[in-house]
């Protein structure tokens, strides 16, 4: 287990997390150090004189065909100059998808690092933001985080400077917010993070909540409210004690929580009866998860916060892929010691197993570069949409884009990633400290995800340089996606020409009755084809180097026996994304009137047009494609008579 922790300056800076010191010997792994014992996401400065009299208009970012907005904007819909927000947390109202919210860390002075929990809120889709102002002026709150249940309502977490949390409530969508407990009543501690049971079992409407062991309001880990956020239980542990991780909810009312241990351990954690208001909540299933790498607090692109946290999300969508478990977080590859990938797993078995790690971003490996701040949502129709920050384009390895990936199979495969931000400079405006957050998140709808995240478009003239900012886009997947129409068996028969076996899409397969080393498994769309995927779902086929050419594309299969049904799973095309289907291709030797067994009509066939040459007409009698019907033909059938499939 190794953690790779950086202290690039001697100067200690002010963090949501405990820091630590590792010491590096020469040919020798860096020890563990523990947690600093002081906790650090705490008042130190206080809010700072506002003398404003520049402004500037909100800016709008035009990337391609996607537009990021500015959330945090004065009374006239303006930007703030001389202010900062970062650590964006949104929420949707499922009811009418127009109306979301997005809390921030809020720093009204970037020379102060005090900060309150600011909110906005949108009723046109996030084209226009209003910003009331903070949940509380002039107290000191920090890691926000927002979600809504089924009806619309929307709740607010929040941290305050003892390490206790409020959460707030507000049934206009955001645009004002009441406090549902007092001070520290409701639990918390650094990097807290909440969920809300939407399933219609016994814990429907109930609330549960996890933070990290760095510090905490009166010991214990986790907590669960019965009553929709308005009081809470004693905190308790939580076996191996995750941090830095999020929860979610299956349809059957499980309860998950991810997390790790500030370094290269991966937990999925399960409670089945937290859903059970009468009892304390208890963990059943703690799954060990390899996501390929350690998260990495104090990275050189993110010096006093984390390169990205630990998410974890439940697919309930009630396709083939309900309740499956996801998680995801930006890692240190291991053995690397520079740069972050967006790794990915999957448990398909209700958390007891985890797949290996898969790496969302796709460019080609190279450690200089930091692909960071990655999170992921799922849609209710079981689409997975991630997002992350990324340095692939920048000849320095410091400035940063929005990218999007998405899966429409449950994770087995992802969409090319595609940049949907301008770049920008993740060092600029810092306020005091030396950070742009710790996360980013998104919401998804059958249609898209909503994305809220901090960057540094606008330019503060005053000090000469860019400030962090709050912005919003949605993402969604290329409209222009291709409909597979016809598939088939193509090969050559010598000089009389290529002829094809229609596979139909569906249902019963047709049967190819040639007899070739390689054959030719050819897909038709509706359009232009450049790249896609063929697997091999059932049969013994191997597929071999797949070609395009217009709208078709053709995998070579080898491998294939005399009497079987191959099953070819084709998706992903043009880097869609896209399952576009499942098709089952027979092969059966000297089937040549196709009638699914080699019997005595075929013989009788072949005897009848023995000589001819191969024509469309009858191209299937022509079994060892040397152009003519001929007495090997004859011979094929009699060895393979009897044969058949279903």
């Amino acid at each position: 287990m190794t953690i790779r922790f950086r202290m690039l300056k001697t100067t200690v800076f002010t963090s949501l997390f405990s820091l630590f010191l590792v010491r590096i010997a020469s040919g020798q792994a860096p020890p563990i150090a523990p947690p600093h014992t002081e906790p650090l996401e705490k008042y130190n400065m206080p809010p700072a004189y506002i003398y404003r009299l520049e402004t500037s208009p909100r800016m709008i970012s035009q990337f391609g065909s996607f537009t990021s907005f500015q959330v945090n904007v004065d009374a006239n819909g303006n930007n703030i100059v001389g202010d900062a927000a970062n650590e964006p947390s949104i929420t949707v109202n499922p009811t009418d998808l127009s109306k979301m919210a997005i809390g921030w860390r809020q720093f009204d002075s970037v020379n102060s690092d005090f900060r309150q929990g600011g909110y906005g809120y949108t009723t046109n889709s996030g084209a226009t933001w209003t910003f009331p102002g903070v949940l509380e002026s002039n107290v000191f709150r920090s890691d926000p985080v927002l979600s809504s249940n089924e009806t619309g309502t929307f709740f607010y977490l929040s941290l305050l400077q003892s390490f206790c949390d409020n959460v707030w409530s507000s049934t206009n969508f955001g645009q004002s917010w009441t406090r549902l407990q007092p001070d520290g009543a409701a639990g918390g501690g650094d990097k807290e993070w909440f969920t809300i049971d939407k399933t219609s079992g016994i814990g429907h409407g109930f609330q549960y909540q996890t933070w990290s062991t760095a510090a905490t309001c009166g010991g214990g880990q986790f907590s669960r409210s019965t009553n929709g956020g308005v009081t809470w239980m004693n905190p308790i542990s939580v076996p191996n004690s995750p941090v830095w991780g999020t929860l979610d909810v299956d349809t059957n009312g499980n309860l998950f929580i991810g997390g790790g241990n500030f370094g290269s351990q991966f937990w999925c954690v399960r409670s089945s009866n937290a859903q059970n208001g009468g009892v304390t909540p208890t963990f059943d299933r703690v799954t060990s998860v390899n996501l390929g790498g350690s998260v990495w607090f104090g990275a050189p692109i993110n010096v006093g916060g984390l390169a990205g946290q630990i998410f974890l999300a439940v697919d309930r969508s009630g396709t083939a892929t309900n309740n499956n478990i996801y998680m995801l977080a930006t890692v240190l590859p291991t053995g690397a010691s520079n740069g972050t990938d967006v790794m990915f797993s999957r448990s398909t078995d209700g958390g007891l197993t985890f797949s290996a790690p898969h790496r969302i971003n796709d460019d080609p490996i190279n450690h200089n570069k930091w692909h960071w701040f990655g999170t992921l949502s799922v849609a209710p129709n079981g689409r997975i949409d991630s997002v992350w920050l990324d340095t692939r384009n920048a000849a320095n390895n410091t400035d940063s884009q929005l990218f999007y990936s998405f899966s429409t199979d449950g994770g087995l495969t992802w969409a090319a990633n595609v940049a949907v931000s301008d770049a920008f400079n993740p060092f600029e405006g810092y306020p005091v400290q030396q950070k742009i957050g710790d996360y980013i998140t998104i919401v998804s709808d059958n249609t898209g995800g909503n994305v809220a995240y901090a960057a540094t478009f606008n330019f503060n003239p005053s000090r000469g340089q860019h400030e962090e900012d709050v912005y919003y886009v949605r993402v969604a997947p290329p409209s222009s996606v291709l409909t597979l129409l016809s598939a088939a068996s193509r090969l050559t028969h010598a000089g009389a020409g290529t002829f094809d076996v229609p596979m139909p899409l569906s249902g019963v397969s047709g049967v190819e009755d040639r007899s070739s080393a390689t054959y030719n498994a050819v897909f038709t769309f509706d359009g232009a084809v450049t790249s896609g995927q063929v697997t091999v779902l059932s049969g013994t086929a191997t597929v071999g180097t797949i070609s395009f050419s217009g709208n078709s594309m053709t995998a070579p299969l080898t491998g294939v026996t005399s009497a079987e049904i191959v099953t070819l799973r084709v998706q992903n095309i043009n880097g869609d994304g896209q399952l576009h289907g499942d098709i089952p291709f027979g092969f059966l030797t000297a089937d040549v009137n196709a009638n699914r067994i080699v019997d005595r009509p075929d013989q009788q066939q072949l005897q009848t047009d023995r000589g001819q040459p191969v024509t469309a007409s009858n191209f299937r009698d022509d079994i060892n494609l040397s152009g003519v019907v001929d007495r090997p033909d004859v011979q094929s059938v009699q060895t393979n008579r009897g044969h058949s499939i279903p």
